[in-house]
């Protein structure tokens, strides 16, 4: 193989192991809600973690939310968990895992508001 195509492929292997899209999850969830009355919005595939922190809130306040804030930021997957009490973010390499990071850092009687990956 010549040098120019081993170039070419090292530059492509670059390109899609260091470009990650980024996903967040933005909430409105005023103490004493329960888990059916937050609002939230998440989004995918973003380039940065400042963009989808932007798009979630936007997303967010557009579907009437008043109090929107960036729960978390991922680049594998999210979720969100809350009981009238206390709330949950999590993360990790799978749907599952972040969901019982979210449910872990709720503590007990939470339920899963919303979990999915990038």
């Amino acid at each position: 193989m010549s040098k120019l195509k081993l170039l070419g492929l090292a530059a492509a292997m670059f390109v899609s192991t260091s470009a990650l899209a980024v996903g967040a999850i933005a909430v409105d969830d005023v103490e004493g809600d329960s888990a059916d009355n937050v609002g939230y919005y998440i989004v995918f595939g973003e380039d940065s973690e400042g963009a989808a922190k932007k798009a979630a809130l936007k997303d967010c306040r557009a579907d009437k939310n008043k109090n929107c804030k960036i729960g978390v930021w991922f680049t594998k997957c999210g979720a969100y968990a809350t009981s009238k009490t206390t709330y949950g973010y999590g993360t990790g390499k799978t749907k599952g895992a972040a969901t019982q990071n979210a449910l872990e850092n709720c503590g007990a009687g939470c339920k899963l508001v919303v979990a999915d990956c990038e």
